[in-house]
């Protein structure tokens, strides 16, 4: 990795949100033509022998082995299970909403940091849970009933993957300080393909093998680059900036995603939020940004 360091940390992990950003609105353009479980694996696939050739070119340490097991059912969480919601949800609900509820997620992982790990919550915390609890509330539209028929399903899919990455982070903390950040996501990645593939062989509405195969050229190469950009790419880079800046001023930078997927949604697919999701909006962002604040100096003063 030594070639990233030509460029800041900052720069790194900007363009990393970027093109999450930017991965989020390709990916409801392509879900357009490609059932939700197909594209997962055609995304996945390139991603993972992408990641696979970086853990042989860099000579990364292998784990013990029993680290293993682990890793894979983590893996199998996010990204298996959480992206195959997060498509499903997608599938339905605009990329603008999308990048909003997934802006959540910081604080989905503070409420089950303090659940299951007996993580103390304080009364600033809490606030700025329920200040990110009511953006929430009202980017997916709760105030309308939720709009159409289909909103509600997808809205439901989006916040399910949100929640199993909260999971998966809150869970790989301890576990991902003792093994190579690029092997972890290369063999996570890896469990995620065979979760998608097994969904793929069991002939779902979400997809199928013959699916594949009825992809058009041009579409087929676009699934496999917008992988590369949202699994591969992004990873890299945030990995490569993680090297040199702590881990809660990276997360800081997440802030960062919902303006590329906002904006981006706006300039290619034309989508708009309604004055309300705005507000809610608004409140996301700013929870998270407390969130950031009071985090990072309670993890500052522990360090002293």
């Amino acid at each position: 990795m030594r070639h990233s360091l030509r460029f800041p940390p900052a720069v790194l992990l900007v363009t990393a949100c970027a093109l999450w950003g930017a991965a989020t609105v390709l990916n409801k353009a392509l879900l357009a033509s490609i059932d939700p479980v197909t594209l997962l694996v055609v995304q996945l696939a390139p991603s993972a022998l992408f990641l696979w050739a970086v853990v042989r070119i860099t000579a990364c340490p292998f784990p013990a082995k029993s680290y293993w097991l682990p890793l894979i059912a983590l893996g199998v969480l996010n990204p298996g299970i959480s992206y195959t919601l997060n498509l499903m949800g997608l599938a339905s609900v605009s990329a603008s909403v999308s990048t909003l509820l997934w802006a959540a997620e910081p604080l989905m992982i503070l409420g089950l940091a303090a659940l299951c790990l007996g993580e103390k919550v304080t009364w600033p915390l809490l606030l700025v849970m329920l200040l990110g609890g009511f953006g929430v509330a009202l980017v997916a539209n709760v105030h309308g009933g939720l709009g159409d028929a289909i909103a509600p399903r997808g809205m439901v899919l989006l916040l399910g993957a949100v929640l199993c990455c909260a999971f998966y982070t809150v869970f790989s903390r301890k576990l991902v300080e003792s093994v190579d950040p690029v092997f972890t996501v290369a063999l996570q990645q890896t469990a995620g393909l065979a979760w998608a593939v097994a969904l793929l062989l069991a002939d779902t509405p979400f997809g199928s093998v013959d699916d594949i195969g009825a992809i058009p050229p041009g579409l087929l190469v676009a699934a496999a680059i917008s992988g590369l950009l949202y699994y591969a790419a992004a990873y890299w880079l945030y990995i490569a900036a993680l090297r040199w800046v702590p881990a809660a001023v990276a997360g800081s930078y997440f802030n960062v995603i919902p303006i590329f997927g906002v904006g981006l949604a706006w300039l290619f697919l034309g989508e708009t939020l309604t004055p309300v999701q705005w507000l809610g909006a608004g409140a996301i962002l700013a929870s998270t940004y407390a969130l950031v604040r009071l985090t990072h100096g309670a993890g500052s003063r522990s360090a002293e």
